[in-house]
């Protein structure tokens, strides 16, 4: 992919298929993105790296690196953590959702799929990144440390800590703790927390906020506590 275009968000195929990439690729220029396309893992690692990106089509099944080990060294590099993932897979278990998500993909696409929807999927991942920079630039400090009790959450350093002890936590579960630690006290809905993760238009059952949960309750051990469920409704993080 080579320069930028002014106006033209740009996206990067990563599909090893190379009918489909080709397919994806003419779309995108057709409906008027910068669009290039590249067949494997250490490819698509190598383009993020050197060339800005607004968004990325991932294939999960891909020679060599697979697509969840892209997406994790992605999401843990500075440069490119910020970058929107779309993930496309014949592989559509809720448990296969679930671990897109955890891994940090934006949405999750099952093929096969029409063109149309994938489109709408796209924009609304777009519009969704936009609308996150407006509420970033407007918002007075986004990075600064948000602490309840014994749980200190570090929002630019993408980090949490329980009684000063750093807790692993992946890009979603990070997401939808930092979500609830925003608004502490005030319940959040399966589809709010879903719609602050992920913005809406996402299609996925609620019961993905549950499993993200649960697992932030065992992660978070003797902070694990503070979220609270509210029956019938949602989620809450005690003040």
């Amino acid at each position: 992919m080579t320069g930028v275009v002014m106006g033209k968000p740009s996206v990067l195929v990563v599909e090893d298929e190379e009918d489909i990439r080709e397919l994806l690729t003419y779309t995108l220029l057709k409906e008027g993105f910068q669009a290039a396309g590249v067949a494997s893992g250490e490819k698509a690692l190598a383009v993020a790296q050197v060339q800005p990106l607004d968004l990325i089509l991932l294939d999960l099944m891909l020679p060599g690196i697979d697509g969840l080990t892209v997406c994790r060294r992605l999401r843990a590099n500075p440069a490119t953590a910020g970058v929107p993932i779309i993930m496309l897979t014949a592989k559509g278990e809720e448990a296969d959702i679930v671990a897109g998500l955890n891994s940090g993909a934006s949405d999750y696409v099952t093929k096969p799929f029409s063109r149309n929807v994938l489109l709408a999927r796209v924009r609304a991942v777009l519009r969704d990144k936009a609308a996150r920079a407006v509420a970033g630039s407007a918002r007075p400090d986004p990075d600064q440390p948000v602490r309840l009790g014994n749980l200190l959450i570090h929002p630019g350093r993408h980090a949490v800590l329980v009684d000063d002890r750093p807790v692993e936590l992946s890009a979603t579960e990070f997401r939808v703790l930092l979500a609830l630690a925003r608004r502490p006290g005030w319940v959040l809905t399966r589809e709010q927390i879903l719609d602050a993760v992920h913005g809406d238009n996402y299609a996925i059952t609620n019961r993905a906020v549950d499993v993200q949960i649960l697992g932030l309750r065992r992660k978070l051990g003797a902070g694990g506590h503070r979220i609270e469920t509210v029956r019938g409704v949602g989620y809450r993080l005690k003040e």
